[in-house]
């Protein structure tokens, strides 16, 4: 688990080599972004606030990156596809 602040707010980041990509999640107080590994459609059944981004190998792109879907909790929580990773996990803290 790596420490990642945000203006000035902590969050967690979880990375998970694969043997040919690697798995990470940015966690939050109440949602978490993820790479293209996670489905909004496990994130909507379990009720998950989740927003997605892909094409990412890091962190920070995690954050630069476009929320390409989220689930239904999320967008109630103001977060849409387009937002940067970094709107979203703000809206998550």
């Amino acid at each position: 688990m790596e420490k990642i602040i945000v203006d000035g707010k902590q969050f967690e980041g979880w990375r998970i080599p694969t043997e040919s990509a690697v798995i990470l999640l940015i966690r939050a107080k109440c949602g978490f972004i993820g790479c293209g590994y996670f489905s909004v459609e496990t994130a909507n059944k379990l009720r998950e606030h989740a927003a997605i981004v892909t094409g990412v190998k890091t962190f920070d792109e995690m954050l630069r990156a476009e929320i390409v879907a989220c689930s239904a909790a999320a967008a109630a929580s103001g977060v849409s596809p387009g937002m940067s990773g970094r709107e979203a996990l703000l809206k998550f803290s």
